[in-house]
């Protein structure tokens, strides 16, 4: 009785340290108004299978991140503060470009409201960056590092297994229903709101890639020589 009181503890203290360590910087309540801007020029249909494979994609990301990412850190030589700094780049370029992209969501609305088909990938840039950015691979490939304490025999080791990717999972579905609803939300605004609520999200997220390089560079200058 111990023993299950016990396992059933330790799944629930990694599955809360999991989904909450991701769930702020993965942000999908933010992120969502920029999801519905990209995906103006799409069906409903089209925005909700985007939606799920979003969050299938997320699912595989954090998991490859949480579980090999520091291993292929080691065997390719790169240390966390350079993924920092390459992925802050990255997302800064991302949101910069979000920011000047009003005529371009304008013309999607525009091309949907004459019948017309666009297409948008649904792993760049919706999976990455702006959903799964620099930031949060780092959190899932720092939290994969962290090794407990003393030998864990097989059970062990599967139970908190078991209930990291059952964290992850949770965030995957809180990622699906945020993005699957976020037209009847923005709706609420009306069609100028959603724009500035679009481009208030794009300066968060650039600010966002400007932390994340900052964090990645000061670790870098701060290192021993």
């Amino acid at each position: 009785m111990r023993h299950r009181a016990r396992a059933v503890s330790g799944f629930t203290e990694t599955f809360l340290l999991v989904y909450a360590g991701l769930f702020p910087i993965v942000n999908p309540i933010g992120s969502a108004p920029i999801f519905l801007g990209l995906t103006a020029g799409c069906s409903n249909a089209e925005r909700n299978g985007l939606a799920r494979r979003v969050s299938f994609n997320s699912v595989l990301l954090l998991m490859g991140s949480m579980f090999i990412g520091s291993h292929l850190l080691v065997f390719f030589g790169i240390t966390l503060p350079v993924v920092r700094v390459a992925g802050g780049m990255v997302l800064i370029a991302f949101a910069w470009k979000l920011l000047h992209t009003g005529a371009d969501l304008e013309d999607q609305r525009a091309a949907r409201a004459e019948g017309q088909s666009t297409t948008v990938d649904s792993f760049y840039p919706l999976t990455m960056p702006l959903t799964v950015g620099p930031g949060s691979m780092s959190v899932a490939i720092a939290l994969g590092s962290q090794r407990p304490i003393g030998k864990l025999d097989l059970a062990q080791l599967t139970l908190l297994g078991g209930s990291a990717i059952a964290g992850i999972v949770a965030l995957a579905l809180t990622i699906f229903v945020c993005y699957r609803f976020a037209e009847r939300t923005i709706a609420l605004l009306g069609k100028s709101g959603a724009n500035v609520v679009v481009r208030l999200s794009a300066f968060i997220l650039l600010c966002i890639g400007i932390q994340v390089l900052w964090t990645g560079y000061s670790t870098l200058a701060l290192a021993p020589r």
